[in-house]
């Protein structure tokens, strides 16, 4: 069965097909569908690890913030004017 989204992909190359089809040959692929099924999962993958890297980012600053405000709250007051 064919997806969708590459069948889509290869009708609006339009200009840019000739060069597609001579990558994907030089890559080693039998058609040009198999070069593209490899190269958008390949993007998709790259996304979905970029979102995991943001999310994990999110997390660590929350936990930086944390400690910080647990330093404050340890220190406490070091004069009388603050």
């Amino acid at each position: 069965m064919q997806n969708q989204l590459i069948t889509e992909h290869v009708a609006n190359l339009k200009g840019r097909r000739k060069y597609e089809e001579k990558k994907a040959a030089k890559l080693g692929f039998d058609s040009l569908y198999e070069y593209l099924e490899d190269k958008l999962g390949k993007q998709e993958l790259a996304e979905r690890k970029k979102r995991n890297d943001l999310g994990n980012l999110e997390t660590k600053k929350q936990m930086l913030k944390q400690k910080r405000m647990d330093r404050k709250i340890k220190r406490g007051k070091s004069c009388s004017c603050c």
